[in-house]
C-alpha cells in the first residue's frame, strides 16, 4: 500500500444527527430529571450488550447458554483425562478376563480403574498436570467473566423492561429495528449520551460495529495478510477464528494495542510525524504476540483436537456427508460484509444465498469421479446387503468381529460416494446461478460473469465458499499457522498498518473515532466506476474497492428507512432510487408473465416483478429494459420463499397500515421514506411477526435489486472504458491484486489471488460469453453533483483524480444474449480493448493538502 501522509483529523457533524447549532451542546438535564440511564460512559459495550441480549433471545436464554458453555470446558478437560488414565482397555477390547465370582458377563464399570490407581497414574503423568492447570485457570477465567456478564446483562435487562418498554418473552419476537427505534425515542428522555440532543441509526451501528469496519476496510484494501501461493497448494486464503482474534487483540483491545479504548485512538496514531518509531513499536509487539501463540501451540493444538472432536463426531457419524456439504468461510464473511452490516443482517443474506452458491460448486463434479464413485457405492453396497441380510437372519452374526465395524465404515462409504453423484435430472446454468448468488451477497469480481463455467471462477469462488471439511482442518492447523503469519507476514506490514490507522480514522461528535470508510461518504471514498463519477473526489488510494462505498450506503439506506444522510448522500441514493424506478415502470407494461417452476414456490421478488394486485403498484419490472426482465427475475428469484405470507399481506396492510395507501407504498419502497420497518407488531406476536418478516423481505428484495443493477451498469461502464488504472503494492503487500496474463505480455505470478474488481482487469469476453447487459439508459453515468461542504475542517492527501468511467469513452453497445451465456449467430459484435497505460505509483504523486470549509 503506498503510503499516505496526512494528520488525523476530526469530523464536526459529517452527518445531519443534531440540529444545525448543536452539534457539540452538552446538555445539562436538572438532577430530579436524571434517570438510570443519563450519560453513559461506555456507550460501545452498552449498545453491543443490547444488540447480544436481542440476538440471544432474552436473559434467560443468554444465561442458560453461559452456564452450559462453563460445563462445557469441564466436561471436554475431565472426560479427556478420565479416558486417559482410568479406563483399562485391556478389559474393554477382551484382551484381559476378568474373574468374577459369579457368572455374569463382562460389565463396563469393569473395565474402569479404582480411584486411588487413577490417581497415581494422574500424578506421575506431567503433561496431564500441566494441561489440567492451564485449563483451571482458564475455567476460572471464564467463570469471573461470566459473573461479570449476569452483572451486566441484567442491567441491560433492566433497561429493555424499564426503558425500552419491552419485556423478555416479546424480544424473541421483536425485530432489531424496533428496539433501534425505541432507543433513538428515549434518547430525547433519558439523554444516554450527552454529547448530541438526538441519536441516529448511524451512531448506533458505528458504536456496535467500530472494530469490525475496520476488519472490513483492512480486508477490502488488501492489508491483512490472508490470502498465498504456494507451490504446491497454490492460490489459497487462510483466515481462522485463531488468526481474526490476533488481529483483534493486536489493533482494538490488548494490552498496547493502537487504541486506548474502545471509542478512542491513541493520541501519538494520530500523527505522522513519528510513524516509524510506531511502526517499530508495532513490529515489535506483533513478534511477542506470535513468540507467545508459538509457546501456548502445543496447549492450543490440543484443546482445538479435542473440541473438534466431541463436536462433530456425532455429527459425522449421524450425517456423514456433512463433511462434504459447505459453508461460507471467515474471509468470506468479511469480503462481503457492508460497512456498517449487523451479523444478522450478514447471515441473512449469506443464508439466503447458501443453496444457489451449492448448486453452482456442484456445477463442477468431476465425470471421471462420478464414475469412480458409482462403482465404489455399488460394490460397497453389495457387500453391506449381504451382511444386513446375514444379520436380520440371525443377530449372532454381530457377535463376530469387526462385522459391527465393517457395516458402519461400508455405510459411511456409501454416503460419501453418493455426494460425489449428481442428481440426473438437475439441470443448471453456472451464469444464470452466479447471477442468483450476487443477488444476495452483493460482491462478485467483474471478470466472474462470462466465465461462471471455468474452473478458475469456481475455484475463486471456493474461497468464499469452502467444505466443511477444510473449515475444520483450517481451524486445527490454526494454532501452528498463526504464529508463522504474525512473525513473517503481519509484521513486515507495520508501517502501513500505521499509516492506514492515521489516514482512514475520523472523529465523529458523539461517536468517538471511527474508520473513514464506515462514514459512507460518497466523495471521500466513492469510486467513479460504481455511479460516483463527478461526485467523488477520492485518489485511487482513497477509493473503496469493489463498489463497497456505494453498495454499503445503499443497504444501509434500505435497511435503515428513517436515516437521515447529508444532502449530497441523500442526493445519490434518491437518484439511485428513481433510475430504477423509472426503468422499472417503463419495463412493466411490455413485460409478460415469469414462467416459474413447479417445484418452485413462488417468491416475493417473483412478485415484485410480475407485479400481483396485492402489492399494489410497486412494480419493479426489469432493471434494464423488456428484453432483459425474465433474465433478471431469474437472477433474483431464490429469495425465501414466504408464499402463505404474502396471501395475508392484503389483510395485514388494512389492519395495520390503513393510513399508508398505494402510492405511499411505492414510494416507500422507492426512497424508503416510510418507516415500514419500524412500525407496530400489531395486537398478536404472531401478526407482528409475520407483518416484520414481510416488511424484511421487502428490504431485501430492494436491496438485492439494486445491487443487481449497480453490477450491470458498473460492467457495462467497464466495457466502455478505453483505459484504466490499476493499483499495485508490489513492495508493501506480496500478495495483492494485479493484471492478469490476457490483459498484459508479461507474465504475473499472482495473477491468480482472489481479484478486486478495478484492480484486475480482464480482457471483454467473447460475444459469446457476454451475459445480459443493461439498458442503453442505464449506461450513461448519473449527472455530476457538487459535493455539499462539511462542517468543521478535514485534512487528506489528494492525489490527481482519476478521469470518471464513461466521461472520456465512449459507450459500446453490445448485443443482447440469452442468460445462459450462448449467442445467436449474427447478434452480437466484436470489440477490442485500447493498450492499458503504465501506471505511476502513488509515492511519485505530489502531495496535496486538501482543505474542505
Amino acid at each position: 500500500m503506498a503510503h499516505f501522509d496526512t494528520e488525523y483529523q476530526r469530523l464536526e457533524a459529517s452527518y445531519s444527527d443534531s440540529p444545525p447549532g448543536e452539534e457539540n451542546l452538552l446538555m445539562h438535564v436538572p438532577e430530579g430529571a436524571k434517570s438510570q440511564w443519563h450519560h453513559i460512559e461506555n456507550l460501545d459495550l452498552f449498545f453491543q450488550r443490547v444488540y447480544n441480549l436481542h440476538q440471544k433471545n432474552g436473559f434467560t436464554c443468554m444465561l442458560m447458554g453461559e452456564i452450559f458453555e462453563l460445563v462445557q470446558l469441564l466436561f471436554v478437560v475431565g472426560f479427556t483425562v478420565f479416558l486417559a488414565n482410568c479406563v483399562d482397555y485391556d478389559i474393554l477390547f477382551a484382551n484381559k478376563f476378568v474373574n468374577h465370582t459369579d457368572s455374569s458377563k463382562v460389565t463396563l464399570p469393569d473395565a474402569f480403574l479404582p480411584v486411588d490407581v487413577c490417581s497415581a497414574r494422574i500424578r506421575d503423568n506431567a503433561f496431564v498436570i500441566f494441561v489440567m492447570i492451564i485449563s483451571g485457570v482458564f475455567w476460572l477465567h471464564r467463570l469471573v467473566k461470566f459473573i461479570y456478564n449476569v452483572c451486566c446483562y441484567w442491567e441491560i435487562r433492566s433497561f429493555y423492561i424499564n426503558a425500552l418498554k419491552m419485556t423478555m418473552s416479546e424480544l424473541p419476537y421483536a425485530t432489531w429495528q424496533e428496539v433501534q427505534a425505541r432507543i433513538v425515542e428515549i434518547q430525547k428522555e433519558h439523554q444516554i449520551c450527552i454529547h448530541k440532543k438526538e441519536l441516529s441509526e448511524l451512531d448506533i451501528y458505528h458504536r456496535i460495529l467500530r472494530f469490525k469496519n475496520y476488519m472490513v476496510a483492512m480486508v477490502n484494501k488488501s492489508l491483512l495478510p490472508v490470502r498465498f501461493h504456494l507451490p504446491v497448494l497454490g492460490d489459497f486464503v487462510f483466515y481462522t477464528r485463531g488468526l481474526k482474534y490476533n488481529f483483534e487483540l493486536i489493533f482494538f483491545w490488548g494490552p498496547g494495542s493502537l487504541f486506548e479504548n474502545e471509542w478512542s485512538l491513541k493520541p501519538e496514531y494520530k500523527r505522522g510525524g513519528n510513524k516509524h518509531e510506531l511502526a517499530d513499536r508495532l513490529a515489535s509487539r506483533i513478534l511477542w504476540i506470535g513468540i507467545a501463540n508459538l509457546l501456548l501451540c502445543p496447549v492450543i493444538l490440543v484443546w482445538q483436537i479435542l473440541y473438534a472432536f466431541f463436536s462433530y463426531t456425532e455429527v459425522i457419524k449421524r450425517e456423514p456427508g456433512s463433511l462434504g456439504a459447505r459453508c461460507w468461510s471467515l474471509y468470506g464473511r468479511c469480503y462481503l460484509r457492508h460497512f456498517n452490516e449487523l451479523d444478522h443482517e450478514l447471515m441473512s443474506r449469506l443464508s439466503k444465498g447458501y443453496k444457489p452458491a451449492s448448486k453452482y460448486m456442484n456445477c463442477f463434479l468431476s465425470p471421471l469421479l462420478t464414475v469412480v464413485a458409482k462403482n465404489v457405492a455399488f460394490f460397497a453396497g453389495s457387500l453391506l446387503a449381504v451382511l444386513i441380510a446375514l444379520t436380520i437372519y440371525d443377530e449372532d452374526v454381530l457377535a463376530v468381529e469387526h462385522v459391527l465395524t465393517s457395516i458402519t465404515l461400508l455405510g459411511v462409504c456409501i454416503t460419501v460416494c453418493r455426494s460425489f453423484i449428481p442428481d440426473k435430472h438437475m439441470v443448471v446454468c453456472p451464469e444464470q446461478l452466479l447471477r442468483v448468488i450476487l443477488a444476495h451477497i452483493h460482491y462478485m469480481p467483474d471478470h466472474w460473469q462470462g466465465n461462471a463455467h471455468r474452473y478458475e471462477t469456481r475455484d475463486q469462488f471456493s474461497q468464499l465458499f469452502q467444505y466443511k471439511a477444510v473449515f475444520i482442518l483450517e481451524e486445527l492447523i490454526s494454532p501452528v499457522v498463526t504464529p508463522i503469519i504474525l512473525i513473517f507476514c503481519l509484521r513486515r506490514k507495520s508501517l502501513e498498518i500505521i499509516d492506514f490507522f492515521r489516514n482512514f480514522t475520523v472523529e465523529v461528535v458523539g461517536v468517538g473515532d471511527t474508520c473513514s470508510f464506515a462514514q459512507m461518504d460518497i466523495r471521500q471514498h466513492g469510486h467513479p466506476a460504481w455511479m460516483s463519477a463527478g461526485k467523488t473526489e477520492a485518489s485511487i488510494y482513497q477509493q473503496a474497492e469493489d463498489g463497497k462505498t456505494e453498495l454499503s450506503l445503499m443497504h444501509f439506506a434500505i435497511t435503515n428507512p428513517q436515516w437521515q444522510p447529508p444532502q449530497e448522500t441523500t442526493h445519490f441514493i434518491s437518484q439511485l432510487k428513481e433510475r430504477v424506478q423509472r426503468e422499472a415502470t417503463g419495463a412493466s407494461s411490455d413485460t409478460h408473465p415469469l414462467s416459474q417452476s413447479e417445484s418452485e414456490p413462488r417468491s416475493l421478488v417473483a412478485n415484485l416483478l410480475a407485479g400481483p394486485s396485492t402489492l399494489g403498484s410497486v412494480h419493479f419490472g426489469s432493471l434494464t429494459n423488456p428484453a432483459g426482465m425474465s433474465d433478471c427475475a431469474s437472477a433474483l428469484r431464490s429469495l425465501s420463499p414466504i408464499s402463505s405470507s404474502l396471501h395475508m399481506r392484503g389483510s395485514l396492510n388494512a389492519a395495520h397500515r390503513a393510513p399508508i395507501n398505494t402510492s405511499a407504498t411505492s414510494k416507500g419502497m422507492a426512497g424508503s421514506g416510510t418507516d415500514a420497518r419500524t412500525v407496530s407488531s400489531g395486537s398478536s406476536i404472531w401478526e407482528g411477526q409475520l407483518t416484520s418478516l414481510v416488511l424484511s423481505e421487502y428490504a431485501s428484495t430492494e436491496m438485492s435489486i439494486h445491487a443487481v443493477y449497480m453490477h450491470e451498469l458498473h460492467k457495462q461502464q467497464s466495457r466502455g472504458e478505453l483505459s484504466r488504472h490499476t493499483w499495485h503494492r508490489q513492495e508493501s503487500d506480496e500478495s495483492c491484486d494485479s493484471v492478469p496474463d490476457e490483459v498484459t505480455s508479461q507474465p504475473n505470478p499472482h495473477s491468480k489471488y482472489f481479484p478486486r474488481s478495478h484492480t484486475f482487469p480482464t480482457t471483454v469476453p467473447s460475444p459469446s460469453t457476454i451475459p445480459t447487459s443493461a439498458s442503453a439508459t442505464s449506461s450513461t453515468t448519473m449527472g455530476q453533483e457538487g459535493a455539499a461542504s462539511h462542517s468543521g475542517t478535514q485534512r487528506r492527501y489528494s492525489g490527481p483524480t482519476t478521469d470518471s468511467v464513461g466521461a472520456g469513452g465512449k459507450i459500446v453497445r453490445s448485443a443482447r444474449v440469452p442468460m445462459g451465456g450462448w449467442a445467436e449467430e449474427g447478434q452480437a459484435a466484436s470489440r477490442q480493448h485500447g493498450p492499458l497505460p503504465e501506471e505511476t505509483s502513488e509515492d511519485e504523486m505530489p502531495p496535496h493538502i486538501h482543505k474542505i470549509t
